[in-house]
C-alpha cells in the first residue's frame, strides 16, 4: 500500500472520532489540486535536461497553501501527496492560519553545479507561477533544498510578478526576508515538545539517552539542544552510517560534525581533533543504530525508517518525529503494543511550519522580530499545541498520532463550513 493510501486510513480513523459524513470525508482526502510539470535546465556542456516536478495543493480552508520543495532523486507524486496531506494537518495541529501543500523535482542535486542548480530552482517557479503568490500558494524548503534556492525562487517570482515579492516564499536568508531562528526552528519545536512529554510519562532519567537518526540541519541542531539540556547523546548517524557510544557517557555534535566535514561522512570513531578514540566508539549501520537500547529515539532521516520489519526490535521508551514520516503507519500498532510514546511528526517537527509561518507574516507586515521573539513566540505555540493534542489523546483514549490527527481534523472541518 502506498504512504498515501496509509494517511488515509489515518483520517478515516480520525474522522469516526469526529462523526463526520462522507461528503466532508471526500473534500478532506482528495487534493485540490495536483500539479505535474515538465521542466527544462539548459547544462552547463550547452545540452537541455528534462526533471518532472510536482506541486500539491491540499487543503486551503484554514489559509493559503504552505509547505516544502524537495530536491530528491526518489521524488514522487505519491510523496508528495502524503507530505501535502500532512502539512495540511500539521499546520492545524499548531493553530496557524494556513493550508497543506508540497512541492519537489525528481533530481540529484549533487550532481548538478550551482549555475544549473540556480537555472533548475527559477524554472520550478516558472512552471508553477500562477499556483503561486503570497495569498495563494507560499513554498518553503524541505529535503536537499536551501536558503539560498528559496532566495532564488522568491527573486524568480518576484521578477514574474513586477514587484519584490518576499512573502511569496518563506526560509530565505535572513538578509532576504527571511526570519530569525528559522535555522532552528524544527529541532527547538521537537525539543519543547520532548520536554512535556517527558514530564507527562515521568521518565525519571537524570540524564536521558538519546539517538539520532539523520544529522542534517534538523538533526544536528537537535543534538546541540540536548546536549545543552543535560542529555546523553549516545548515537548519531547520517546516509552513509552512524557511530555509537558503548560507554553511553555521550558525544558532543559539533565534534561529530567537525569529524564528518573532514572525512566526508560519520566516521565510526569518536574525534577531538586530530585524537579519535576507536575504543570506546564504534561505526553501525543506520538500521543498526534504531535498534540499539536508548531512552529517546529522534527520527530526523527520510520516511519509513520503522516499518513493520524492524519495529519490534525498537528499544526506545520515545521516539520524536522530526522529520515527515520516520514511521511507517503500520508499525505504529508495533510500537504502540511495545508501551513506546510516539511524538508524530504533525506535532514533533511543526515547530518549522511554525516559524514559517512567522517569517510571512513579517514579511506581509514589513516587520522584523528578534531571535528570542520569534523563539519565545514559538515555545508559546508548541507548549499550547501539545497540551491540546495530549487533551484529545485522554478525551478519546487514543494514541498520540490519532489525537493529533482528529484535533488538527477538526479545526479543519470547522474552517471548511464557515
Amino acid at each position: 500500500m502506498s504512504n498515501f493510501n496509509n494517511t488515509l486510513q489515518l483520517i478515516r480513523r480520525a474522522a469516526v472520532g469526529l462523526k463526520l459524513n462522507q461528503t466532508v470525508l471526500n473534500k478532506l482526502t482528495k487534493p485540490q489540486k495536483v500539479l505535474v510539470k515538465k521542466i527544462s535546465v539548459k547544462l552547463d556542456n550547452g545540452r537541455k535536461k528534462f526533471f518532472e516536478a510536482y506541486r500539491v495543493q491540499f487543503n486551503n480552508a484554514r489559509g493559503p497553501f504552505k509547505g516544502g520543495i524537495r530536491f530528491h532523486p526518489r521524488a514522487n507524486l505519491d510523496e508528495v501527496k502524503t507530505l501535502a496531506l500532512l502539512m495540511s494537518i500539521k499546520c492545524a495541529v499548531v493553530n496557524i492560519p494556513m493550508g497543506g501543500g508540497k512541492g519537489g523535482v525528481k533530481v540529484n542535486p549533487k550532481n548538478l553545479s550551482l549555475a544549473e542548480l540556480e537555472k533548475l530552482s527559477r524554472a520550478w517557479v516558472g512552471a508553477f507561477k500562477n499556483h503561486l503568490g503570497p495569498k495563494k500558494d507560499v513554498p518553503a524548503p524541505d529535503v536537499y533544498t536551501n536558503p539560498q534556492i528559496m532566495f532564488w525562487m522568491m527573486d524568480e517570482y518576484s521578477k514574474l510578478a513586477g514587484k519584490k515579492t518576499y512573502a511569496a516564499f518563506t526560509g530565505k536568508p535572513l538578509e532576504h526576508g527571511g526570519s530569525q531562528g528559522r535555522d532552528i526552528a524544527t529541532a527547538q519545536g521537537g525539543y519543547h515538545i520532548l520536554k512535556q512529554a517527558l514530564e507527562k510519562i515521568k521518565l525519571n532519567v537524570k540524564q536521558p539517552r538519546v539517538i539520532i537518526q539523520g544529522f542534517g540541519n534538523a538533526g544536528y541542531n537537535m543534538a546541540e539542544i540536548l546536549q545543552r539540556a543535560g542529555f546523553k547523546i549516545i548515537g548519531l548517524s547520517d546516509s552513509g552510517g552512524g557511530i555509537q557510544d558503548l560507554r553511553a557517557k555521550g558525544m558532543a555534535a559539533k565534534n561529530v560534525m567537525a569529524t564528518k566535514q573532514k572525512r566526508g561522512g560519520i566516521y565510526s570513531c569518536y574525534c577531538l581533533g586530530s585524537v579519535c578514540d576507536c575504543q570506546n566508539y564504534k561505526g553501525l549501520t543506520n538500521r543498526k543504530l534504531l535498534e540499539q537500547a536508548t531512552d529517546i529515539l529522534v527520527l530526523a532521516a527520510l520516511e519509513n525508517q520503522i516499518t513493520p520489519k524492524n519495529a519490534g526490535k525498537i528499544k526506545a521508551k520515545v521516539i520524536l518525529e522530526l522529520a515527515n514520516g520516520g514511521i511507517n503507519p503500520k508499525a505504529d500498532k508495533i510500537l504502540e503494543d511495545k508501551g513506546i510514546l510516539i511524538l508524530p511528526d504533525v506535532l514533533a517537527n511543526a515547530g518549522g511550519v511554525t516559524v514559517s509561518y512567522f517569517e510571512w507574516l513579517q514579511n506581509l507586515k514589513n516587520q522584523h522580530w528578534s531571535r528570542n521573539q520569534v523563539l519565545f513566540k514559538l515555545k508559546k505555540v508548541m507548549e499550547q499545541s501539545f497540551k491540546d493534542v495530549w487533551n484529545y489523546r485522554e478525551k478519546y483514549q487514543t494514541t498520540t498520532r490519532l489525537a493529533a490527527f482528529t484535533l488538527g481534523l477538526e479545526r479543519i472541518v470547522k474552517a471548511m463550513k464557515k
